[in-house]
């Protein structure tokens, strides 16, 4: 009896396991191999740095180095600001340090409200919804806005974030050439008059730091019966008499529809917004699923954000060093010989072009050596066949910095063969 219930009772053997037909993880293969190759050059890995210390916006400790930054969007420099450093302190000491949950739910404290007004006097808008992250602002807000048979038409050069949030949806899509008003106008002629449309526009573009002729696209635009979102994650703050970006120096403040922009540039912390005039705009938070479905930014983080953006209303005095660090350094560079992303300093990104990915890779170490960062930035990052060293300027970087980046940029070119 005993012998009979161990057999029928006794567990199966475990399956061989079966071998799978196609590796999930085999088409990362080339990169594996692009990475290894770079690797076993000796060089730093451009895209794995580790901030070992940061002292201050302009300078950090790399691989035991001290290292002027000039590959982040500090721009403004705000985030070792006393008074940002202190709200966050605050409110990590009053709420603690996460909210654990969505802003439909549970996910919505005092500062996030409190944010959300500080967007509305900076911006002067009725309108300002809060996301996790400016990624996720994209995301959801091109993703809720353009729906079945309608059509978002966005610049061929647009950032990953505004794709994604293409794709998310279900709108046709429509690219033009990039910057190109002509295109623009001709795309939105094709499309059916009375289709719901999306136009959606960068004040400026980060890779070469070009700016985007936002007026006459946006005159285009309104021309077709088009609604407008401009991203001016990389301009606000320091473009216009109040900061705002782009469209406000251009002038189009009341034909933008909808502003997005983030907090991990200017503002110095991390979060994303939209802001808007749009008698409608709150029902947005009702069916974006990027705001519903994800847990809301903590506390200390949406209070540093809020102190931050009062303070840049203010900022007159940090938008003119920014811009005036901008010129110097364009300038610099441009004299010595090196080719530019653009032919005048038109933003606080400064972006040097190099041959081939080798001369890039060689020219970022160089500069690393002694003691600089900047951004190595490649394909499908840029634009096709586009390899560039990125400069991201900020308000803290001091005279004497500037020098001292124009002396290292001049050393390095020397050395790996950019300059005679």
């Amino acid at each position: 009896m005993t012998e009979s219930l161990n057999t029928s009772s006794a567990l199966p053997a475990d399956p061989a396991p079966i071998a799978p037909e196609h590796d999930l993880m085999s088409k990362f293969d080339a990169l594996i191999a692009e990475r290894r190759k770079l690797l076993d050059s000796g060089v730093t890995d451009p895209f794995a740095i580790v901030m070992e210390q940061v002292k201050s916006p302009t300078e950090a400790v790399i691989a035991g180095r001290d290292t002027i930054l000039l590959g982040t969007y500090n721009y403004m420099g705000m985030t070792f600001d006393p008074d940002v450093i202190q709200a966050g302190k605050d409110a990590l000491d009053q709420f603690g340090s996460g909210t654990n949950g969505s802003r439909m739910l549970n996910g919505t404290f005092r500062d996030h409200m409190e944010v959300e007004q500080a967007l509305r006097e900076f911006y002067g808008t009725t309108g300002a919804i809060v996301f996790s992250t400016g990624y996720m602002a994209n995301l959801g807000m091109i993703s809720t806005l353009a729906g079945k048979g309608e059509y978002v038409i966005l610049d061929a050069d647009s950032h990953a974030s505004i794709y994604d949030g293409c794709k998310q949806g279900y709108a046709e899509i429509v690219r033009f050439r990039h910057n190109d008003v002509e295109d623009l106008d001709k795309r939105l002629g094709r499309l059916p008059r009375d289709a719901g449309k999306l136009v959606v526009l960068e004040g400026v573009y980060s890779m070469l730091g070009d700016i985007a002729p936002l007026k006459e696209m946006v005159a285009v635009a309104k021309k077709h019966g088009a609604m407008v979102l401009s991203d001016e994650a990389h301009s606000m703050g320091f473009f216009g008499p109040n900061g705002r970006g782009v469209y406000e120096a251009q002038g189009c403040e009341g034909d933008v529809d909808f502003i997005v922009g983030t907090f991990s540039k200017s503002v110095g912390t991390v979060g994303g917004f939209c802001v808007s005039n749009h008698p409608k705009f709150e029902a947005i938070r009702l069916a974006c699923r990027p705001y519903i479905f994800t847990a809301s930014l903590p506390p200390s983080v949406v209070a540093t954000a809020a102190t931050s953006i009062r303070k840049l209303m203010h900022a007159n005095e940090k938008r003119a060093r920014l811009w005036e660090n901008a010129r110097t350094l364009h300038g610099g560079l441009t004299e010595m010989g090196f080719r530019l992303g653009t032919d005048a300093p038109d933003s606080a990104i400064i972006a040097v072009i190099l041959e081939d990915q080798e001369q890039a890779v060689a020219m970022w170490q160089a500069l690393l050596d002694g003691g600089l960062y900047v951004n190595m930035a490649r394909p499908p990052a840029t634009p096709a066949g586009t390899y560039l060293l990125r400069c991201s300027l900020c308000a803290e970087h001091t005279p004497e910095q500037i020098r001292r980046v124009l002396a290292m940029f001049q050393a390095a070119g020397r050395a790996v063969g950019v300059l005679a």
